[in-house]
């Protein structure tokens, strides 16, 4: 039996040797299963979403990051509800915004940054993604997450989750340093059937950087 999998025998007890359970501890399998939730969810680091979302079409990817990272929908905000206090009780942050006109941050995004800048945040690490239109909007392709970064620098926090920029079809964007985007990146728009394998390749990356 692998580490940390349920067993239930056939007289209805049931063990969990991750958990240390007792032998008999005569619970019902939910039962059980929640209490490991429950462990996990307090060894894990906190991770909270912010996002910046016009059309709706950020707060969708949003939700998505959400799922392949395992974040309750409690953890996932428009950038609107942004408080200094949940900031600063986060292990990690995870900001997304969609790109408007030339490479810009959506609008509720500029209230956020300044609480980004008032917020103690040394010791936290970040990670950024940002929807754009690699088509239409090539020369400044998401470059959201340009703004994002600069409002955390200086901060303290360290950055994961950067993605090579190969693969992409778009002209030019300050969001490539050294051919990675410095988050991810997501063109939703004219690569909507890439953006489930970007996002589960993306959350993977995130887990094991942040562990």
């Amino acid at each position: 039996m692998r580490k940390g999998t349920l067993k239930i025998t056939q007289n209805g007890d049931c063990r969990f040797p991750f958990l240390a359970l007792p032998l008999q501890c005569r619970k019902t399998a939910k039962e059980t299963e929640q209490i490991y939730t429950d462990k996990l969810q307090r060894t894990m680091k906190k991770m909270t979403i912010y996002y910046g979302s016009t059309t709706g079409t950020c707060e969708a990817l949003a939700s998505m990051i959400a799922r392949a990272l395992g974040i309750r929908k409690e953890h996932v905000h428009n950038v609107a509800e942004m408080t200094k206090e949940d900031l600063e009780s986060c292990d990690v942050l995870i900001l997304g915004s969609s790109t408007w006109g030339c490479g810009d941050l959506q609008d509720d995004w500029y209230d956020g940054v300044e609480m980004l800048k008032q917020a103690d945040l040394k010791g936290k690490q970040a990670a950024l993604f940002a929807c754009g239109d690699a088509e239409s909007y090539g020369d400044t392709f998401c470059e959201a997450m340009t703004h994002l970064r600069d409002a955390l620098s200086g901060s303290g926090c360290t950055f994961v989750g950067s993605v090579p920029a190969e693969g992409y079809d778009f002209t030019g964007s300050t969001a490539v340093e050294d051919g990675r985007f410095i988050g991810l990146a997501l063109d939703d728009v004219n690569e909507s059937d890439k953006s489930e394998e970007r996002i589960a390749n993306w959350s993977k990356q995130i887990l094991e950087e942040t562990a």
